[in-house]
């Protein structure tokens, strides 16, 4: 009988060879066409400014953005499993589910509050 770690060790090696010739592939056929910008830490090619436009300081925007995307995200995580159990978790479950996105429309709201939904 053979081992059962060898179709995953192999397709370790499959992964990890497949990762080594793309990198050499793109190394070797890829244009190189250096320049400063290029090879300052922030490559898209744009020269980077020493200090962020309006005074250093990021607007909470971005940071609303990111919270609402994270808590949508774990919203659909957890409404595909009950979405698919729902006629075996009976009247507890339908009732923990309206208070968890109750608890997201919430969310959704301080973020619509702060204006976070709105770009300049």
């Amino acid at each position: 009988m053979s081992n059962p770690y060898v179709p995953i060790l192999f397709l370790l090696a499959l992964g990890f060879g497949f990762a080594v010739l793309s990198v050499g592939t793109s190394l070797v056929v890829g244009p190189k066409r250096y320049n400063r910008a290029k090879s300052e830490p922030y490559e898209c090619g744009i020269q980077p400014s020493p200090r962020a436009t309006g005074g250093g300081r990021v607007p909470i925007k971005y940071f609303l953005t990111a919270m609402l995307f994270i808590i949508f995200d774990i919203e659909s995580v957890f409404l595909y499993p009950f979405a698919v159990a729902f006629d075996s978790l009976g009247l507890f479950a339908l009732v923990e589910m309206v208070l968890f996105i109750l608890t997201v429309f919430v969310a959704y709201a301080y973020v619509w509050k702060r204006g976070g939904l709105e770009w300049d």
